[in-house]
């Protein structure tokens, strides 16, 4: 006789059967999606590993290629100068005005933003059409490492990013363990000159800065990039003035400050270039950036030490 405590139980069992079969439907998707959490703190999955990539900001485009996903970038922006091969790859716009039906008409499975870059509403406008967006702007040497390991994991290429981020910050370790007990440089950094701005000590650059045993003049500034005058900086007297310029050999930056030659920096000829692209980039480049600055700071030492 069919019970209601049979028809219970079979109920029971039908249910479980259902929801083993509803689990093992959703399960491999689960298992092969790729999650990683941006620097606006979403995580952003992936059914797969990305195969056409947006990257919107040369220094996107930099850390994608570094992840070892270069071959899968289908656009970038202007001024995606590094590395070479990024030249070739279609262009959509600036990162500041990117093209969008250009972009959409490349169908891209990914798109890397900049937090602080892009226009918030072109990448809302791109995410209300079904693309993933995934954010970075690393702002410490850990940020840039992560960086290129979160990338790694959304476009497959582990293995290639995971070397990158290792020597990265190993070698970023290096120079703090090298410079560590160096005499303090009170330094300037330019970031730009008109208006004259500088960047505190929790800029990027600041840390590069103190790694290199350096004293940032205007470290302790309540903005992330403060806008300073000549004022300001006659009144701080660095003993190294280091600036970037707009181009990778341009050094008119430092030639204003001669005009000031009892700035200490100008008297002990402590005006130093470092191409911008080395140390404004939070990239693996930063490497090469923060041993070059490092190298000026200790020629400031070296005078020093003979005076």
């Amino acid at each position: 006789m069919f019970t209601l405590a049979n028809r219970k139980s079979s109920f029971a069992r039908g249910a479980l059967c259902l929801a083993l079969l509803l689990m093992a439907s959703v399960a491999p998707a689960h298992e092969h999606s790729r999650c990683a959490v941006d620097d606006r703190d979403r995580e952003v999955c992936l059914h797969n590993a990305a195969q056409r990539i947006a990257t919107l900001s040369p220094g996107a485009t930099e850390l994608t290629y570094a992840a070892g996903a270069g071959t899968q970038v289908v656009a970038v922006v202007s001024y995606s100068d590094y590395p070479a091969e990024a030249k070739q790859v279609a262009s959509v716009g600036s990162h500041t005005r990117i093209d969008l039906e250009k972009l959409v008409g490349l169908a891209p499975d990914l798109v890397i933003g900049w937090v602080t870059g892009n226009p918030a509403e072109q990448l809302e406008t791109l995410e209300a059409l079904g693309m993933p967006v995934f954010y970075i702007e690393p702002r410490d040497v850990e940020g840039v490492a992560s960086a290129i390991e979160r990338l790694a994991r959304l476009a497959g290429t582990e293995t290639a990013g995971q070397a990158v981020a290792d020597n990265f910050r190993n070698t970023m370790s290096a120079l703090e363990e090298r410079y560590r007990d160096r005499e303090s440089i009170p330094t300037f950094y330019q970031v730009w000159d008109e208006p004259l701005m500088s960047v505190n000590d929790q800029h990027l650059i600041g840390q590069v800065v103190e790694i290199c045993g350096g004293e940032n003049v205007f470290g302790e500034q309540a903005r992330l990039v403060p806008r300073i005058d000549d004022e300001a900086v006659l009144a701080a007297n660095p003993e190294a003035i280091v600036a970037g310029g707009m181009g990778e050999e341009n050094r008119h930056w430092l030639t204003h400050w001669e005009q000031y030659p009892n700035l200490t920096a100008v008297a002990e000829d402590n005006l130093f270039f470092v191409p911008p692209s080395l140390i404004q980039r939070p990239t693996p480049r930063l490497m090469e950036g923060t041993q070059l600055l490092c190298e000026k700071l200790d020629i400031a030492r070296q005078k020093r030490e003979r005076s």
